[in-house]
C-alpha cells in the first residue's frame, strides 16, 4: 500500500513539474509564434473603432490619461510602473499586452474605467480588445518621480530617454522598402510582453510580436536606464516573401532647419531639429559626419561600409542659445546610437531627407541596408545595442568630431562672376588642441565640382579648428568630402570625415 501511494505522488510530482514547465515563458514562446505565423497568410488587424474614438482629434487624444493608480504595478516593490495609450485619433490597431512574473504568462485586459479623459471618467464604458502601446516609467532623474523611460506607440516605433533628457528621435523594429517608388511597408508590434523585475533589478525586459503582409518576427528588448540608457534588441524575422530592402535598426528624427539651412523659415528661432548629423563608425577606425538638412526636395544618400562599428543619428548641438526655446527644449534631445553585437556584414548605410515645412513631422530616416536580400522561407537573426545618450558619448572614437556647419554665398564679396557656396567647418578640439595650424593638412574633395580658397585657422571659440572653402558644382548633385591630416612623411587621419551632398 506505501508503495502504491509512493507511486502515485511521484507521479503527479512529475505531471506538477512538466506541467509547471511547460507553462513558463521565454524568447523561444514569441519565436516559435512568429515562425507560425509567417507560414499563413498575413490577417490585417481590425481597426473598428466607437464613434468617440474614430473621430476624435489630436487634442481629445492628449486629453485621455491612464490613472497611475491603476497601473498592474503600482506602489510594488521594484522600480518599475508600466502605464498605457488608450486607442483612439491615428491609433486605431490594439496591441495585446501581457505580464511575465515568475516566468508565469498574463494578459493584462483593457478597461476603459483605468482611463479619464479630459480629467473625466468615461462618460460609459467603452469596450475594446486592448491598448494603442505603453509606457514603462523608472525613477530616471529623481528617486522622488517615475519618469517616463520608454514608450511603444504606434507601427514598431519605440523611443526611449536617458537621464536629463526629452522624447525626441524614435526607433523602430524594422523597415520595409523605405524610400523605395513601390511605397514603404510599415510592420507592427502587435503583441507584448513584459517582464516585471525583481526589487534588486534595475533593467526590464520587453518581448515583442512583430507582423506585416511581408514579414514577422520576434524581439527581445532589454533596457538599462542611466545617464546614457542601453536597449539590447534581439530580433528572429521570417520573410513571408522575398523583400527588395530591408532596414535594420532604423531611427527616425526631425530636422527643420538650422545651421546651414539655405532655405529658411519665417521663425524667430534659429534652429529647430531632433538632430543635426549622421555619424557613421567604419570598422577601420574611420568615422563619417553627414549634417542633416531639410531641403526642396527628397535626398538619398548611401554610404558603403563592411561590418560597420556603429551609426547614429545625433544631437551634437547642446547650447540653449543656439535655439531659443524654452518649451521644446530641443538641445536635451537624445542621440541615438547603433553598435551590432552581430555583425551586420557588407551593405549600406541610408539617409533618407524629406522635405518639411512643419516641426511636428518626421522627416528623417536612418537604417543599414543589407547586401544579401532577404528571401521567403529564411532565418534572420540580429544582435545590436541602442544608446540613448546626451552628453556621456558612447562612441569610441579618437578622431575630432565636427560640431558645426555653415554655408552660404562665396566667391569675391560684392562680385558675381561665378556662382559659389562657401562652407564653414568647425572642429571640436579633441586631438586638435596641441597643434598648430602649420602642423595640420587639410585635403577637400568633390569630383563634381571645383574647390577654391581653403582657409585653415585657430577657432579661439572652442579651441579646435576652422576649415572654410569655396564651392562651385559641375553638376547638379555633388558629394563633398573634407578633413583634416597631420602634416608629416606619413600622414594620419585627426578629424571626422565631413560628408556633404550638394544638390541644385
Amino acid at each position: 500500500m506505501r508503495k502504491a501511494c509512493l507511486l502515485i505522488w511521484s507521479l503527479m510530482f512529475s505531471c506538477f513539474a512538466f506541467y509547471a514547465h511547460a507553462e513558463d515563458f521565454s524568447f523561444d514562446n514569441v519565436i516559435a509564434l512568429a515562425q507560425k505565423k509567417a507560414g499563413k497568410d498575413y490577417k490585417a488587424p481590425s481597426s473598428s473603432l466607437p464613434e468617440i474614438l474614430e473621430n476624435m482629434n489630436y487634442d481629445d487624444f492628449r486629453s485621455i490619461r491612464y490613472v497611475r493608480e491603476n497601473g498592474p504595478w503600482y506602489k510594488g516593490k521594484n522600480p518599475f510602473e508600466i502605464q498605457f495609450f488608450h486607442l483612439g485619433f491615428i491609433y486605431k490597431n490594439p496591441v495585446i499586452i501581457h505580464q511575465i512574473v515568475k516566468k508565469k504568462d498574463s494578459l493584462i485586459p483593457y478597461q476603459s474605467s483605468a482611463f479619464s479623459m479630459a480629467d473625466k471618467p468615461f462618460a460609459e464604458p467603452i469596450e475594446l480588445s486592448g491598448y494603442a502601446g505603453f509606457r514603462v516609467h523608472y525613477p530616471l532623474n529623481t528617486s522622488a518621480y517615475y519618469d517616463e523611460l520608454i514608450s511603444f506607440l504606434g507601427a514598431s516605433y519605440f523611443r526611449a530617454l536617458g537621464r536629463n533628457q526629452k522624447y525626441g528621435i524614435s526607433a523602430r523594429g524594422i523597415a520595409i522598402d523605405t524610400g523605395l517608388e513601390t511605397g514603404e511597408e510599415f510592420p507592427s508590434f502587435t503583441e507584448f510582453w513584459i517582464e516585471k523585475p525583481s526589487s534588486w533589478q534595475h533593467k526590464i525586459k520587453i518581448y515583442a510580436l512583430l507582423d506585416s503582409p511581408s514579414i514577422t518576427g520576434a524581439y527581445a528588448f532589454l533596457v538599462t536606464p542611466g545617464v546614457t540608457t542601453k536597449i539590447d534588441v534581439e530580433a528572429v524575422l521570417f520573410p513571408r516573401k522575398d523583400i527588395r530592402q530591408v532596414g535594420i535598426a532604423p531611427l527616425t528624427s526631425m530636422y527643420l532647419f538650422g545651421e546651414n539651412t539655405k532655405n529658411r523659415f519665417f521663425d524667430f528661432r534659429p534652429e529647430v531639429h531632433d538632430s543635426d548629423g549622421l555619424l557613421i563608425l567604419e570598422n577601420n577606425g574611420e568615422a563619417i559626419w553627414r549634417p542633416l538638412d531639410n531641403s526642396k526636395q527628397l535626398r538619398i544618400s548611401s554610404f558603403n561600409t563592411v561590418n560597420p562599428n556603429g551609426f547614429g543619428l545625433l544631437q551634437r548641438d547642446r547650447n540653449l542659445d543656439h535655439y531659443q526655446d524654452f518649451e521644446a527644449l530641443y538641445h536635451l534631445r537624445p542621440s541615438v546610437w547603433v553598435e551590432p553585437i552581430k555583425p551586420f556584414g557588407k551593405g549600406v548605410i541610408q539617409l533618407l531627407e524629406i522635405p518639411s515645412d512643419k516641426e511636428i513631422h518626421d522627416n528623417v530616416v536612418a537604417f543599414f541596408v543589407p547586401d544579401e536580400k532577404w528571401k521567403k522561407g529564411e532565418k534572420y537573426q540580429l544582435n545590436y545595442r541602442l544608446s540613448w545618450f546626451k552628453d556621456t558619448n558612447p562612441i569610441a572614437s579618437s578622431l575630432a568630431p565636427v560640431v558645426s556647419t555653415f554655408s552660404g554665398v562665396g566667391g569675391v564679396a560684392g562680385q558675381e562672376l561665378e556662382k559659389y557656396t562657401k562652407f564653414v567647418i568647425d572642429f571640436a578640439a579633441e586631438n586638435l588642441n596641441d597643434l598648430e595650424v602649420a602642423q595640420v593638412v587639410s585635403v577637400v574633395d568633390s569630383p563634381a565640382g571645383k574647390i577654391k580658397d581653403m582657409v585653415l585657422q585657430k577657432n579661439p571659440l572652442n579651441n579646435g579648428f576652422r576649415l572654410s572653402f569655396d564651392f562651385k558644382p559641375k553638376e547638379k548633385v555633388a558629394e563633398i568630402k573634407a578633413s583634416l591630416w597631420t602634416k608629416d612623411d606619413k600622414p594620419k587621419l585627426l578629424s571626422e570625415i565631413w560628408s556633404y551632398q550638394w544638390i541644385q
